[in-house]
């Protein structure tokens, strides 16, 4: 077996870090034909994530441009515990009020703690209602993806 194949991530493996991460870097492509890198806060969303953005960010602008982009999600301070997963996806843009309402509401939620029942939440559902209408939903359906865990190599390189 290869080295590549035994660093790889099962499909379980790679939803269980998505799920556990808090930032993805998002690659499109600008004006320029160059890459425009973002880190973003998102969700799991489906097999990819999801997230928002400003709709006159310039990621947004490439987004809508050409939907695809690259992601990135990496964790590891040394060599042995290096973990990540990079895809390729494709992005569907949100417009739908409710819908990207939906969306910055779950990363609330997922950011801050806040339930639901929480005191705080009706503060927070205002705060993302209105900055809904501002925001576009971007969710990253994966076309390829990449996997690695160090850690499997059970400390042999």
């Amino acid at each position: 077996m290869s080295r590549r194949d035994q660093i790889r991530m099962t499909g379980d493996e790679v939803r269980e870090f998505l799920a556990e991460q808090k930032v993805i870097n998002v690659a499109s492509i600008g004006p320029n034909g160059r890459p425009h890198l973002a880190p973003l806060w998102y969700f799991p969303h489906e097999d990819g994530v999801a997230t928002w953005t400003y709709g006159t960010s310039q990621k947004a602008k490439n987004l809508r441009r050409l939907p695809e982009a690259t992601v990135l999600v990496e964790d590891g301070d040394s060599y042995e515990k290096l973990r990540g997963v990079s895809f390729e996806a494709d992005v569907e843009l949100v417009e739908d009020i409710d819908e990207v309402t939906r969306m910055g509401t779950a990363l609330m939620q997922r950011y801050s703690g806040a339930k639901p029942e929480d005191p705080a939440s009706t503060e927070m559902s205002a705060f993302i209602a209105g900055q809904a209408a501002k925001r576009v939903g971007l969710v990253f359906r994966p076309t390829k993806v990449v996997s690695w865990n160090h850690g499997k190599l059970g400390g042999t390189y």
